[in-house]
C-alpha cells in the first residue's frame, strides 16, 4: 500500500508535537518497515524547512530533512499537474491540492493528515493517523 503523508503529520513527528506524535510516528514506523511505501510532497520539504525556522538552526533543519528522506520518497506533480491543481476550485487551499496531485502521480492510496476539512474534495481518499492504524489494524 502506498500512502502520502502530509506537512501536519511529519511536523508532528520532527517537533514530537503531543498528542500526535505516537501515532504520527506510528504510520512513519510502518513505511520504515516496508509495509507502507510512504512518500512526502516535494513542496512539503520547503514548507517544513520553513516552518520549523523558530525551533531548529539551519544545519539542524537540514540534517532532520535529510534523515525523513532517507524514510520517505519524494512525490512530485508535474507540470500538467500544477496546472490541474491552479484549475481546481473546489479546494480552499492550493498547498493541498498539490498533495492530491502528489499522491495521485504516485497512485497513493492514502493521504495520511489531520485536517481532513481540507481533503473533502480530494481524488485520493485523506485519513487521519488514528483512523488508518485503526483501518488497518496497526500495532502502535
Amino acid at each position: 500500500m502506498t500512502v502520502l503523508i502530509d506537512t501536519n503529520i511529519i511536523l508532528d513527528i520532527l517537533m514530537k508535537r503531543i498528542p500526535f506524535y505516537e501515532t504520527s510516528n506510528t504510520v512513519l514506523s510502518y513505511c520504515v518497515s516496508e509495509k507502507l511505501k510512504g512518500y512526502i510532497a516535494l513542496h512539503s520539504v520547503s514548507n517544513i524547512y520553513y516552518i520549523l525556522r523558530k525551533h531548529f538552526s539551519a544545519e539542524d533543519r537540514r540534517k532532520l530533512l535529510l534523515g525523513m528522506l532517507d524514510l520517505l520518497q519524494i512525490a512530485n506533480a508535474t507540470h500538467e499537474g500544477v496546472k490541474r491543481a491552479l484549475a481546481r476550485n473546489d479546494f480552499s487551499d492550493f498547498e493541498d491540492c498539490l498533495q492530491d496531485e502528489c499522491a495521485r502521480r504516485v497512485f497513493a492510496d492514502y493521504i495520511i493528515t489531520r485536517n481532513m476539512d481540507d481533503f473533502t474534495k480530494s481524488q485520493i481518499p485523506a485519513v487521519t493517523p488514528e483512523d488508518f492504524i485503526q483501518k488497518f489494524n496497526l500495532q502502535k
